[in-house]
């Protein structure tokens, strides 16, 4: 059984067995109707993925690998803000007649700052450091810039990443402030993991453990009914994942530099609502 899925029905079962309502409150979120979109919530949960023992993907429910590692380049490689340069359409509903999600996500991690080393944007400051200074404590990422919300068209859900090199292994922590637990969560689990495979590759590591702090775990209301069928879902083996060893430069992945071998899962196709 994939530990994935262990992860994940721990948590659903959490939240949904012991969560907390806001059925009680004004809730920002609407779905398409208009009606507002209430959740059940767990605070603060922090699960841990071995990336040399298996490859966190969901079997229970299939994770769209190609479309992830697609976002993952669009907001990390390509630093992009614009669904034009994106090749599914998860982003549509944000974007404004230009395509624009406004200063978010690869935005922010495309500017540059000034360093004593010279000027780098986020993602190539931490390229710098893993391979120049790995025993730092500083190297992060962070898209939750106050100053640009207001031109953000979606504040960043996961905002953070700590990146620390123990050895000859590359560990992350992921913070994520806000996770839709059913659309969004083993979809960033994947994400990161490959995010933190990339970076170790590259700078001659190996990858280690991603962990993932979640302050607001949450499954909306008209989620629960999946949620409770899909964590009922016999448990299969996880794939393997094949990355191309000769890539050095974090830069030349593409979506075709990995592969999952082997990839089984419950390919039962759920009609899930998405609340903005």
């Amino acid at each position: 059984m994939s530990r994935a899925d262990e992860i994940f029905i721990s948590n659903m079962r959490e939240i949904l067995d012991g969560g907390v309502w806001d059925n009680d409150l004004d809730v920002r979120p609407r779905w398409s109707d208009g009606t507002p979109a209430h959740t059940v919530k767990k605070f603060g949960i922090v699960n841990r993925y071995n990336l040399q023992e298996e490859f966190p993907i969901l079997t229970i429910r299939r994770t769209f690998f190609r479309s992830c590692i697609d976002e993952l380049l669009w907001i990390w490689q390509k630093k992009s803000n614009n669904v034009c340069d994106l090749n599914s359409k998860i982003w549509n509903q944000w974007a404004d007649e230009s395509g624009s999600i406004g200063k978010a996500y690869g935005y922010q991690l495309g500017i540059k700052h000034k360093y004593k080393e010279g000027e780098f944007d986020q993602v190539d400051r931490v390229l710098y450091d893993l391979k120049n200074n790995p025993a730092s404590r500083r190297i992060m990422t962070n898209i939750y810039n106050f100053a640009d919300l207001h031109e953000m068209n979606l504040y960043p859900c996961a905002y953070s990443m700590t990146f620390n090199v123990s050895g000859d292994t590359l560990n992350g922590i992921l913070n994520q402030r806000s996770n839709d637990m059913l659309t969004a969560n083993n979809w960033n689990v994947v994400q990161y993991a490959v995010l933190l495979i990339m970076f170790a590759q590259v700078s001659g590591l190996k990858a280690g453990e991603l962990v993932h702090v979640i302050a607001d775990a949450h499954i909306y209301d008209r989620h629960v009914p999946i949620v409770e069928e899909i964590v009922k879902m016999p448990r299969l083996t996880a794939p393997v994942l094949e990355v191309d060893k000769s890539i050095k430069n974090f830069y030349d992945f593409t979506v075709d530099s990995f592969r999952l071998v082997d990839y089984k899962f419950n390919d039962k196709k759920y009609d899930i609502p998405v609340a903005e």
